[in-house]
């Protein structure tokens, strides 16, 4: 997995999505593009790609596309609709964009062009994960987990709810 972030524009979501899946096609990866905002790191993204690939090696995918099902294990999400939340809307907005298998060199060549660079994956939105991922105030002051843990044990719970 290899990533590309910063600032994206998007005037049109399904443009957006069409342009990701072609470069997806063309290099034999799975590409997704997510709200950085609803990013808890790195490791998060590994987790959920990790969590996907394992799906679909074992037939226990849920969707029928590789980087569907990437978004679905990132947001912790069994429906497609809800999951969406977590990708890009319309406007301006800080993203990270994925590419996995294939040639993701080549992939991250193309994706940086839809892409102004900077870092997001180190600025942790907390208010806006912990909404999205539903973690009450109660339950992080019940552990010594950081938030970034629980983010990514929903991601893993995801296989249990199935």
């Amino acid at each position: 997995m290899r990533t590309v972030e910063g600032r994206v524009t998007v005037s049109d979501v399904d443009a957006f999505v069409e342009t990701l899946n072609a470069v997806g096609d063309e290099h034999g990866s799975a590409v997704q593009a997510f709200d950085a905002a609803y990013v808890a790191g790195r490791l998060h993204l590994e987790t959920a790609v990790r969590h996907a690939n394992r799906a679909f090696d074992r037939g226990e995918n849920v969707a029928r596309d590789r980087a569907v099902e990437i978004l679905l294990y990132a947001a912790g999400r069994r429906q497609i609709r809800q999951a969406l939340e977590m990708g890009v809307p319309e406007g301006e907005t800080d993203a990270v964009i994925l590419a996995d298998g294939g040639d993701e060199p080549a992939a991250l060549d193309d994706l940086r062009a839809l892409v102004d660079e900077h870092d997001t994956l180190d600025a942790l939105d907390e208010p806006a994960l912990a909404s999205f991922f539903d973690i009450s105030d109660a339950e992080r002051a019940a552990t010594d987990a950081t938030l970034t843990d629980l983010v990514r044990e929903r991601v893993a719970l995801l296989d249990v709810e199935k």
